[in-house]
């Protein structure tokens, strides 16, 4: 097993959060502002790590993402326009993942390895997309969420990193068991909402075997300020929207007790090179 050394994979899923959402476009736009702290915050802990982009967010602040490119940060696709895979035929997913590499490119990107599918929709019925990634030249995916979930979930691929075929690598994201859930402790409400004794006691578990922690975080996971509105995808939940909004307010402390653990974190292209290349 390659050396990990306490590795943070720390991740933004950038989108805009208003997407979808009923007469969203009437809320203020809080992307850069919201970016602009994690920025800070990775600045200060002296450390790079991968913004997984939506295509409509680079072409609507092409100068946010140069920023973040002029700041060691890889950026990597999460779609064009943020659509899960099940809702997408193999021929229109191969058609919103080049605009969004190309998105990306244009705003000043050099080259695109990495993807992740919005809401971790990779599942075994949408496998397909694995294909057509590698033949648009994305070399890992980091979109399966490897346990039984309320949105989607492909338990019987595992935990572990798997090269799909000659050219992708898939890493799921990390997770740990809480009672009966297994759950992604690392990523946004989750990090958020659980007791930071579990979360502390999870980070610990994996780098006591010598493991990474794969995350995932949003813009709006840090902000406090957002006005109130019922977000997309979540089936009009009343609870799972109050989970939305619960405890922004302590996210980047949490980070800061999390980096306390010696961390590094870590690109996910840079993780893959230099740790995982013979490791899966």
């Amino acid at each position: 097993m390659p050396d990990t050394n306490n590795i943070f994979l720390f991740s933004i899923d950038l989108e805009d959060v208003r997407e979808g959402v009923v007469n969203g476009s009437l809320y203020k736009d809080r992307v850069v502002n919201n970016t602009l702290k994690y920025l800070d915050w990775l600045e200060k802990n002296n450390s790079t790590c991968t913004f997984f982009t939506v295509g409509k967010v680079a072409e609507k602040y092409p100068d946010l993402i140069k920023q973040i490119v002029r700041a060691g940060h890889e950026i990597a696709c999460h779609s064009y326009s943020h659509t899960p895979l099940n809702l997408q035929t193999p021929e229109s997913f191969k058609f919103d993942l080049e605009k969004n590499i190309n998105a990306l490119l244009k705003s000043g990107v050099e080259s695109v390895k990495g993807f992740r599918a919005p809401v971790f929709s990779l599942t075994k019925d949408t496998s397909w997309a694995h294909e057509i990634l590698a033949g648009c030249g994305i070399t890992y995916s980091s979109s399966v969420l490897p346990a039984d979930n309320p949105l989607y979930g492909w338990k019987e691929f595992g935990a572990a990193p798997k090269q799909i075929n000659k050219k992708l690598i898939e890493l799921p994201v990390t997770l740990n068991r809480f009672g009966p859930l297994n759950i992604p402790f690392a990523g946004g409400v989750y990090f958020r909402s659980f007791p930071f004794w579990f979360i502390r006691k999870s980070f610990k578990k994996y780098f006591k075997n010598n493991e990474p922690v794969l995350s995932y975080f949003h813009p709006y996971d840090l902000d406090s300020e957002q006005e109130k509105f019922m977000h997309a995808g979540i089936n009009n939940s009343t609870l799972y929207n109050f989970l939305m909004y619960y405890n922004r307010k302590h996210m980047l402390s949490r980070l800061d007790k999390v980096v306390a653990l010696d961390v590094k974190i870590m690109r996910y292209d840079d993780y893959i090179k230099n740790h995982l290349k013979n490791g899966v």
